[in-house]
């Protein structure tokens, strides 16, 4: 009985502190670009298409990860408490309406980044652990 609760006290241990360690989701874009920062209200406007430019004019390149990604679950339950089925829905309803197109979809932090780097309209989210200097945050999402 003592060896089970000593396995189960560590099983505990290791699904408290394994949620805890779970990296920081940063919004980035190309380091030449003017966009110091975006508030989270500016932020849900991109994502969810009710915004597609910057504050100089220039259109928005919304880039996404892929759908089964656990940052992209993550981005879109803090941004908007919304799971990516609901949020495959809206995008759903605006595609059918012609308002909007969602952000492209990439595979990964590091295909975000890449293309981050290379466009200077481009916007995108990965977890902080890949964050190096060659982009800028412009808003963490917790």
């Amino acid at each position: 009985m003592n060896k089970l609760l000593k396995h189960v006290t560590l099983l505990l241990f290791g699904l408290v502190f394994g949620c805890l360690a779970r990296a920081d989701i940063v919004v980035v874009v190309n380091e030449a670009n003017p966009v110091s920062g975006f508030s989270h209200r500016e932020l849900v406007d991109l994502y969810m298409g009710r915004n597609l430019h910057f504050p100089d004019g220039s259109l928005v390149y919304r880039l996404d990860q892929d759908p089964d990604s656990m940052v992209r679950k993550d981005f879109y339950r803090s941004l908007v408490n919304k799971s990516i089925g609901q949020v495959t829905a809206y995008w759903a309803k605006l595609l059918f309406t012609g308002r909007a197109t969602p952000p492209q979809v990439l595979n990964d932090n590091n295909s975000v980044l890449s293309a981050v780097r290379s466009n200077i309209n481009a916007i995108g989210y990965i977890e902080s652990v890949n964050l190096d200097n060659s982009v800028k945050v412009v808003a963490r999402v917790n």
